[in-house]
């Protein structure tokens, strides 16, 4: 047994872990107590980061090549996979010019990674065409502290949650999203309850139940609300007039704008209480350490930046930035948001924080790089980039650890997108995605736990990723595929000069040194170590940083030639990175969100994360017990706006947009307010019928940072009158939970022949898979329905037999066969395995409660009706402790620290926590 030090590959925190192996295979992992990020703590998803990587099924392993447009995919060897990529995208190049490329890459590439393909793209190709999925959560940030304090990087860092008086949460669940900082944030508020927290948000999350104030605005009115808190610091004196004079240019302007904004007039817009604003303005301003800590809910918005910028003025205003515990601090979704704009690798933006309008940035670029020029011309940032796709204007694009099939918003464009282009190359490590079904070309590559090089966390914050076991199968590391296409592609564009990637170092010298102990592969550290170049004398300058040093401790940057640590806050001494070293206020008006609700579409929708699922789930989904917290995809409706529709909780609703259309459960919650509904961002069409929830999202952008605004769209709401349905659930009878990823992959095709269906994984040491499916009728295979449930009873093998019985109802539509473990468990025979109910569903819970348990009398009495079996959630993953236990203690007077001491639950990794507190505060004893 072997343990290897990394960093984890979900959330901005950038935790270190420690990876244990047995040289074959990851086993298991646990928080690096030595990581100054999370100091040994982790959440429920890195947790389980072993469990995930289990299983080989669904991992892409070898290259895939479509040797005509309408056939499937076949298996090719490295060399046909990489000489078609690299001569197609010549030959368009080569007759079309370089913008007719383009890169789709991800905030989870390492930087080394996010490098390459930078270089590739603007230094080879010629274009700018290279935009990522950070568009998605991070350019309203990125734009926003540009513009008022000159230069992209929080100004902030972790220590600042503990030394925080004040604490403001601006669209932000952090306690779902960025669970391990905010295991700080409490345990800070524990030691002095003194300190305030603050929250806002159109929900009432788990964050907000916790907050000592919470303003419930009406969705996309920030800008109002901070416009309206700015105006009551002022009224009551509270702003700083001498940093403000000393430190800054335009407040006068911005004094002139919120003038207009009164108190008064704000709470109206925002739909909050006057004196709640007032209190928030008072609380900010009169703190000695004021600290906001926002996310999507400002960023994915049509007025991103706005909102950034009219929050940052509360801290420019008040002087709280560039001391402990104060500042604006935005959180990063992904694990290497930061490292892939520190490298360039967004269409409007060079490396090392470099501008394409500046002639003098462009030049040392080529110089750096000896390239002849860089192109002038900004490249098409996501939302522009597929629809120029759509359009023919771009013919190729390459997609790199992403899924903008499911990610994007408005999918039936992107879909259509997609399937206009002449070439789609798709590189992931996992084959199963909604965008690899659209790929002419797939390139394996590997996946945490299997690759090494660096990423930059929320605090700017450099750490290492290092290999533990080998990329399995025929996958290469992200760089080294771009390098190989690269050196192809230059043979046929600069066949005469030297190489612009002379990166040593394959899979298997990456592999030798990583299990000799040593940092890491010759190639890679080529990589880092020019990137350090691009970046000396910039204002994120890690001259001063080599792996060595971030072996042996990760390091914030700015880290200088010379410097003994990097620098933990920035804009101490009250300079700002402009030319004149003034921070900059903008007089941002409120402008309401990008589509008003109707009469036709009348429900505001927002969406956010679960606790236990990340992004599109390729990888969480792997996980049957991270399914455990919230098992199905849900539409949340207030109650009364379900009582005025005469609906019920489980109930199917089709809600549509002026884009598309979607069928999800309704749960029913007054944790959104009446005229509002909440879905949950990660289903896609590998667990549902559709593509999630942003087949109705808008693809509406910010005019500054071109950020979408996923968080906000206008829907209708009614409910779909399925009356066919179809529970089925199987087990794997104890065996590994790779077989029910196998199960899944079998029954997956399945799902979009219905007018609904779902697939969750459930179980730990029983992992077992539920469908759901409704339809006016069942399901047709070519007019012939009988061919769709012959298929999943093949599907899960469920044929007639001794051991599977079946009761049938020609005239009533009925069909159920019930599994039992026979032959594979021959000392409990009667232990049920699994079954299909279909056109009635009745008394499925309590089936699904018995699967994997000894049945108790005939197995004929399965068919007997049973009553309904109230759902019981997971509330703590760590040690499966469920929502009906934790009542009952609570029931009988247990708080928190009784259940922790009791049961355990919040005494691992802490993720249950807020909801702990919740179910305190609200359960009727």
């Amino acid at each position: 047994m072997s343990i290897t030090r990394s960093t984890c590959c979900y959330c901005g925190v950038g935790c270190g872990v420690l990876i244990e192996s047995d040289g074959l295979r990851i086993t298991g992992i646990q928080g690096d107590p030595e990581h100054p990020a999370n100091f040994g703590r982790l959440c429920t998803k890195g947790l389980s980061l072993a469990k995930s990587a289990a299983s080989l099924t669904n991992r892409a392993l070898y290259p895939e090549l479509r040797l005509t447009r309408d056939a499937p995919r076949e298996r090719v060897d490295w060399s046909m996979a990489l000489d078609t990529v690299a001569e197609r995208f010549a030959d368009i190049i080569e007759q079309h010019g370089p913008d007719a490329v383009a890169f789709y890459v991800s905030g989870q590439l390492l930087t080394e990674d996010y490098y390459v393909f930078n270089k590739l793209a603007k230094g080879l190709v010629g274009t700018n065409n290279i935009d990522t999925n950070s568009r998605l959560c991070m350019s309203s940030a990125v734009t926003g502290y540009k513009m008022a304090l000159g230069a992209d990087g929080p100004p902030t860092c972790y220590d600042d949650l503990e030394l925080a008086q004040t604490v403001l949460f601006a669209g932000s669940n952090m306690a779902y999203a960025h669970p391990v900082l905010f295991r700080r944030l409490e345990a800070a508020k524990a030691a002095n309850p003194a300190v305030k927290w603050i929250v806002i948000d159109p929900r009432r999350t788990d964050t907000a139940v916790m907050a000592d104030l919470h303003l419930q605005i009406q969705p996309g009115t920030d800008v109002a609300l901070f416009n309206g808190m700015l105006h009551h610091l002022l009224w009551e004196g509270l702003a700083d007039t001498q940093f403000i004079a000393a430190h800054t240019v335009g407040f006068a302007e911005l004094k002139t704008l919120v003038r207009d904004y009164t108190p008064k007039m704000v709470a109206e817009i925002c739909g909050i209480l006057e004196e709640d604003l007032r209190l928030a303005a008072e609380w900010f301003g009169a703190s000695p350490a004021a600290l906001s800590l926002y996310c999507m809910g400002l960023n994915q918005s049509s007025h991103g930046t706005d909102k950034n910028l009219s929050l940052i003025n509360l801290h420019l205003a008040t002087g709280q930035i560039g001391k402990p515990g104060a500042g604006p601090f935005s959180l990063t979704g992904q694990p290497n948001a930061m490292g892939g704009r520190e490298v360039g690798g967004m269409a409007t933006m060079l490396a090392a924080h470099r501008e394409i309008g500046n002639a003098a940035h462009r030049a040392e670029i080529s110089a750096l790089w000896g390239v002849d020029s860089v192109s002038d011309r900004p490249g098409l940032p996501a939302i522009a980039m597929f629809d120029a796709i759509k359009a023919g204007k771009i013919k190729a694009v390459w997609i790199v650890c992403s899924n903008p099939a499911h990610s994007l918003p408005d999918l039936a464009n992107v879909r259509l997108a997609l399937e206009a282009a002449e070439l789609v190359v798709v590189q992931d490590a996992f084959a199963n995605t909604d965008t690899v079904a659209f790929a002419d070309v797939l390139l394996p590559a590997s996946s945490w736990g299997e690759k090494s090089g660096t990423v930059t966390n929320s605090e700017r914050r450099i750490s290492r990723v290092n290999a533990a076991v080998a990329t399995p199968g025929e996958a290469k590391a992200d760089w080294e595929i771009a390098v190989e296409v690269a050196r192809r592609i230059e043979a046929r564009l600069r066949p005469d000069k030297a190489t612009l990637f002379p990166y040593a170092g394959g899979s298997e010298l990456a592999r030798e040194m990583a299990f000799a102990g040593k940092p890491a592969s010759t190639g890679v550290e080529m990589i880092f170590n020019e990137h350090r170049l691009l970046t000396m004398g910039r204002d994120l300058d890690i001259g001063g940083l080599t792996y060595a040093k971030l072996e042996q401790s990760p390091q914030q940057w700015p880290f200088p030639a010379g410097a003994t640590q990097g620098q933990a806050r920035r804009y101490t001494d009250g300079v700002f990175a402009m030319i004149d070293g003034k921070a900059r206020f903008h007089a941002v008006q409120y402008l309401p969100v990008a589509e008003a609700t109707n009469s036709r579409f009348p429900f505001h929708l927002l969406t956010g994360r679960l606790r236990d699922q990340w992004h599109g789930m390729s990888r969480t989904g792997r996980v049957p017990q991270l399914f455990e917290h919230s098992a199905e995809p849900s539409l949340t409706m207030h109650p009364l706006d379900a009582e005025r529709r005469s609906l019920k909780a489980g109930d199917l609703l089709k809600v549509a947009s002026k884009r598309g259309n979607l069928i999800l459960p309704l749960e029913v919650s007054d944790s959104v307010a009446s005229g509002t509904v909440f879905a949950a961002m990660h289903w896609n069409g590998q667990f549902l019928n559709s593509g999630g929830i942003n087949e109705v999202c808008s693809s509406a952008v910010d005019g500054k940072s071109a950020q979408p605004e996923l968080k906000h769209a206008a829907v209708r709401v009614e409910k779909a009158e399925l009356p066919w349905r179809l529970v089925a659930a199987m087990s794997m009878a104890g065996d590994a939970e790779g077989d029910i990823l196998a199960l899944h992959a079998a029954v997956q095709p399945l799902l979009q022949e219905c007018a609904y269906a779902s697939i969750t994984l459930q179980g730990r040491e029983n992992p077992m898979l539920v469908l759901r499916v409704a339809d006016v009728a069942a399901p047709t295979d070519s007019r012939n329905s009988t061919a769709w449930l012959e298929r999943l009873f093949a599907a899960l093998n469920l044929q007639p037999g001794a051991d599977v019985l079946q009761y049938q109802d020609a005239k009533r539509g009925l069909i159920k066969r019930v599994a039992w473990s026979g032959d594979v468990d021959v000392m409990n025979p009667n232990v049920l395995r699994g079954f299909v109910l279909a056109g009635d569903i009745a008394g499925n819970e309590a089936l699904i409660a018995q699967i994997g348990l000894p049945w108790t009398g005939p197995r004929m009495s399965v068919f007997a009706p049973r009553l309904a079996a109230p759902k019981d959630r997971v509330i703590c993953n760590c040690i499966n402790i469920r929502e009906s236990t934790i009542r009952a203690e609570i029931a009988m007077g247990a708080n928190v620290s009784q259940l922790k001491a009791k049961l355990g639950c919040g005494s691992v990794c802490g993720s249950c926590m807020p909801e702990l507190n919740r179910l305190c505060q609200t359960t009727v004893v």
